[in-house]
């Protein structure tokens, strides 16, 4: 693994990445890693005037491995991060970075950084272009030709159905990976039908905890058609 940072802006914040290389053969993970999986996990150091915003995740893909789909990369991954410096200058990100690396088995592997942030450090052109290359590969905000246009709970909560708007009207059905309850996430497929532009398909969420209340929760779902990815919210009120 590699970190990289560029120093505090103005305003405290850090533009950040991480980048895991998996070996030919292995995998890692995304932030919800399916059936079986270690998801990446960083923590900034205490006590160091330093916190970790929020970490974002490029378009994974569904990984069979036997009878087991798991969600993530088989090839070199760079994961976007912000933090924010409350403190005053230079600024030092110590943080440890833990993630899975899996190919006949699972090996947890984690690395400690420690960078100093000078504040009048400037950027070097392979750093900013590292960090723009990941920031391309994140999966986009809705848009007119792909969004979410609709969202509903069965009765006895166990599907739920989305209507969807797809920038390709035809072609194969896209990938939905529906993320619920932390430790949860939902992929399963029926019922999917393409009318031009509009699909619609049912995703099981049978297997969620047990006495888990639905409403007033907010979850996520990403969509992803042919080589452009969508992400939004999912509110239930």
């Amino acid at each position: 693994m590699r970190l990289v940072a560029l120093a505090p802006d103005a305003q405290g914040h850090i533009r950040a990445a991480l980048q895991i290389e998996p070996q030919p053969g292995w995998i890692t993970y995304w932030r919800e890693p399916g059936e079986s999986g270690i998801p990446p996990q960083v923590t900034v150091k205490p006590m160091t005037g330093v916190t970790l915003e929020k970490a974002s995740y490029p378009t994974p893909k569904q990984i069979t491995v036997g009878k087991i789909r798991e969600i993530g990369y088989d090839t070199p991954v760079t994961l976007p991060l912000e933090f924010r410096a409350d403190g005053k200058p230079p600024t030092t990100l110590d943080l440890t970075a833990f993630v899975g690396l899996c190919k006949d088995i699972c090996i947890p592997f984690q690395a400690d950084f420690s960078l100093s942030l000078p504040a009048d450090a400037q950027p070097t052109p392979r750093e900013l272009a590292l960090l723009d290359a990941a920031k391309s590969l994140l999966p986009q905000p809705p848009s007119s030709d792909f969004s979410l246009q609709s969202h509903s709970v069965s009765a006895d909560a166990k599907n739920l159905s989305l209507r969807l708007t797809l920038p390709d009207s035809g072609g194969d059905a896209p990938a939905i990976y529906v993320t619920g309850p932390s430790g949860y996430v939902f992929f399963q497929q029926s019922n999917g039908k393409r009318e031009g532009a509009t699909y619609s398909a049912d995703i099981e969420i049978s297997k969620l905890p047990k006495n888990y209340e639905i409403k007033g929760k907010s979850w996520g779902v990403l969509v992803v058609d042919g080589d452009r990815a969508m992400e939004t919210s999912l509110a239930f009120e």
